[in-house]
């Protein structure tokens, strides 16, 4: 595990230790990794002259990560993205939840994952250094049924894919959609907009949604929309369509979906300087946003993150499963096993 480092990054307001590990390998790729949040605070990569940046949007201290506005780079559950009014029924029981994102709920809550502190140990696997994160939800936290005992688990690998393998049991029915909520700049984080980035998306259809980002129920055909990215298109190409999300930030129903397969289901290139990133995961859904509330958020080393300075892909269960009983499950039982995984594999052209 000589590639694996452990170093104390912090303390908490409420008197917690944080450590931050780091994980490299040869290809020159790094990654940093917060107990806080269970988040990915740096993805250092070379460029196609080996030029080396750091392509993740975050903060430099402690403190920043403790309110963490944007979620950047942080775990988001129990349940990502949106529950409409905060509210849903699970076995003849009502839930409320908080209302964090008027008028529904996001992220978890107000407390969220995305603010807990989880416990990381470096780890030994076959595909390189990896970082192990432990959390328990205890019933009733930010309103959710059940305890909820949570593993993810990072691996920099040798060919420089940053893995997510995420796992979590329950005592309890309870809803569950696990994601990671990384902002990308393959410029390099501090380096302007990603307007000029290509993208492709392998989604027909996409979550109809309102103007609050609830889906109304209907699936829908992406083509002849600002949203049919099936072919490589530059994200400012259509974005200023996308008048009531002020950008993208919708879901998008992938193609073929098997729930057990992890397969490419979006690539991001930047032409100038060569970076290349694929996604692939087993979920059958995945966010794309463009960072349209970012407004002069201070960042990391200086740097200031406004509108579209970068662009997530946060593969997930559609919004407001719970809501939505046509729509993939998201309630997780005793005795079942919720297991996904997540790569983002970084290249150069």
């Amino acid at each position: 595990m000589n590639n694996v480092t452990r170093d104390v990054f912090g303390t908490t307001s409420r008197g917690q230790q944080v450590a931050v590990f780091t994980l490299s390998n040869d290809n020159g790729a790094v990654v940093r990794l917060l107990e806080i949040g269970a988040i990915v605070a740096e993805v250092r990569v070379p460029d196609r002259n080996g030029q080396i940046a750091d392509v993740a949007l975050g903060f430099d201290t402690l403190a920043e990560y403790e309110v963490n506005p944007a979620y950047f780079g942080c775990a988001t559950g129990r349940v990502a993205n949106r529950i409409a009014n905060g509210r849903f029924q699970l076995d003849g029981t009502s839930y409320q939840l908080a209302i964090n994102a008027p008028p529904n709920h996001i992220h978890g809550g107000e407390g969220g994952f995305h603010r807990a502190v989880w416990r990381g140990e470096a780890e030994s696997v076959p595909e390189g250094g990896a970082v192990r994160f432990h959390y328990t939800s205890p019933d009733g936290e930010d309103g959710y049924p059940g305890e909820l005992v949570c593993e993810i688990l990072y691996t920099l690998t040798r060919a420089s894919g940053l893995r997510i393998d995420y796992l979590a049991r329950t005592d309890r029915p309870t809803p569950v959609n696990l994601t990671n909520h990384s902002y990308f700049n393959l410029i390099g984080h501090g380096g302007g907009g990603i307007l000029d980035h290509v993208i492709r998306i392998r989604a027909a259809s996409y979550t109809e949604r309102d103007g609050t980002g609830i889906p109304t129920g209907a699936i829908l055909p992406v083509a002849a929309t600002p949203l049919d990215l099936q072919e490589s298109t530059t994200v400012g190409d259509r974005i200023g369509e996308l008048r009531d999300s002020d950008g993208y930030d919708h879901n998008f129903v992938i193609d073929r979906w098997d729930g057990s397969n992890c397969r490419m289901i979006a690539e991001v290139i930047e032409p100038r300087r060569g970076r290349r990133m694929e996604v692939h995961t087993t979920q059958p859904g995945v966010q794309f946003y463009t960072g349209n509330f970012l407004s002069g958020l201070a960042g990391k080393g200086g740097a200031v993150y406004n509108r579209h300075s970068g662009l997530c892909l946060e593969t997930q269960h559609f919004p407001d499963s719970v809501n939505h009983p046509a729509f993939p499950t998201t309630i997780l039982r005793p005795g079942e096993l919720w297991r996904h995984t997540t790569e983002y594999r970084f290249s150069t052209l």
